[in-house]
């Protein structure tokens, strides 16, 4: 696969406070796969999650989006199923996810 046709890495941040409501159990249960079942047919291929091996402010979880190429991101972002997706955050998390583009070094 040449550097053009590589896929795209969006990492999803959540950001805030160690007490922040973050439920992980309904993060990786629920909402992950609702994920991929809604954005799989526009090019999704996979997601991972981390969480920091120690409790502390800052990140609590990052989500890591592989899609196929730039056609799918905006396929999946813009997609009949998005407003569902963003509706179910707010059922694990008070804080708003960010969003940002990996570039290969």
């Amino acid at each position: 696969m040449s550097h053009n046709e590589a896929g795209i890495i969006i990492y999803v941040t959540y950001q805030g406070p160690i007490d922040a409501h973050f439920d992980r159990d309904y993060y990786l249960s629920d909402h992950l796969p609702l994920v991929m079942a809604s954005w799989r047919k526009y090019g999704l291929e996979s997601l991972k999650a981390f969480f920091p091996a120690i409790a502390q402010e800052g990140t609590l979880a990052i989500c890591e989006c592989r899609f196929r190429n730039e056609a799918s991101v905006t396929a999946a972002f813009s997609s009949l199923e998005t407003p569902a997706v963003m509706a179910d955050v707010a059922r694990f998390t008070n804080l708003a996810p960010l969003r940002a583009r990996a570039t290969p070094l």
